[in-house]
């Protein structure tokens, strides 16, 4: 019996009413004080859940089809071919099977690598661009296979519209912690953190205990729009602690946020565990955009989620010092990568 077998949610009906339905329509339609209402069902959901669902998201559901129909055609590849794009240093490229380990979780120690396979993007810089020029880390070009075009224009298409929704849904993430709306913004200009990951799960033959698609973890974005088929697999750690299977609500993202998300508010946000077992018996397919700072960005705890009775919990740090730990620790190509601070000094 798996993990999340023997911590099941008791009664399912009842935990599906804990993840909100957000409705961002009104907000984004420019309606007086949508932002102060839409704020306070965001802070409810990310102190109480850390997960909810984004409803009239403006993201049109043609851009979600082509993205998934994109990834299937990836992954459909010869893998011979998929592998001459293998993850790179950046984190950009192919993963194959048996390629990351949840090893420093703190949720859950796995043992055995996860089972799937996964795609990543971010923008698509050309070889001039400034910080490619550079090799500064973080800011590398995509990988792409020969002669695929169309897959490459749907899957940016994809990428640039979830970018946009998730700046979008900026302002009421700063409200709901008493910031001004403008707040996040300036740490996600230029270009921020941004990586489209399309995975592929396999059936799994052996779902047996410590065996998962993707092991029980935290993301370490400031945000996660992830979007799925209807073959299942996810589950939450409710707080509880019990693990539930998230419905699959048509038309919405659904929202989760990450470590950034959580430091930054001095734990006042959830970063909410979640994992994968496929055991449908069919392919599993689904999309995760992760949204996240500038890397040159400073994270220090927001002056309102701190007080004489409540110190902030972690110190100031640059945000690319904490991604790329949180590679090395997580990716099997990265273990021993030279230290951040020679990276750097190289790129100048």
């Amino acid at each position: 019996m798996h993990l999340f077998e023997q911590h099941a949610v008791k009664d399912p009906s009842a935990a599906a009413e804990k993840i909100p339905v957000i409705d961002y329509g009104p907000f984004f339609a420019g309606e007086p004080n949508a932002l102060q209402r839409l704020a306070t069902q965001v802070r409810f959901a990310c102190e109480n859940i850390g997960f909810f669902y984004a409803l009239n998201h403006g993201v049109p559901q043609e851009s979600v089809d082509r993205g998934f129909a994109a990834s299937r055609r990836f992954h459909a590849l010869p893998l011979e071919e998929k592998l001459k794009l293998r993850l790179n240093q950046n984190n950009i490229g192919y993963m194959p099977m048996n390629a990351s380990v949840q090893a420093a979780s703190q949720v859950h120690k796995a043992t055995k690598p996860n089972q799937n396979e996964s795609f990543f993007i971010s923008y698509d810089r050309g070889a001039e661009h400034p910080d490619v020029l550079r090799g500064v880390p973080l800011r590398g070009r995509n990988q792409w296979p020969e002669g695929m075009e169309e897959m490459r224009a749907d899957m940016m298409a994809y990428f640039h519209a979830l970018n946009a929704m998730c700046d979008r849904m900026l302002p009421a993430f700063a409200v709901a912690l008493d910031m001004p709306p403008e707040f996040f913004a300036p740490f996600f200009a230029n270009e921020c953190h941004a990586n489209l990951r399309f995975l592929h799960y396999p059936p799994q033959a052996d779902t047996s205990e410590n065996t998962f698609g993707t092991a029980p973890h935290t993301d370490n974005s400031f945000m996660t729009a992830l979007a799925r088929t209807d073959v299942p697999g996810l589950a939450i750690r409710l707080p509880s602690g019990e693990w539930f299977p998230p419905p699959l609500i048509p038309g919405t993202f659904l929202i989760n946020l990450g470590n950034i998300m959580r430091r930054w508010s001095n734990d006042r946000f959830l970063s909410t565990p979640h994992g994968v077992i496929n055991e449908s018996g069919n392919d599993r397919y689904s999309i995760a955009y992760f949204h996240s700072p500038n890397p040159n960005s400073i994270i220090e705890c927001l002056p309102t989620c701190v007080s004489a009775d409540n110190p902030a919990r972690y110190p100031k740090a640059v945000y690319r010092d904490l991604v790329l730990e949180f590679y090395r620790a997580n990716y099997f190509h990265q273990k021993g990568h030279k230290s951040q601070a020679a990276a750097l000094a190289a790129a100048e």
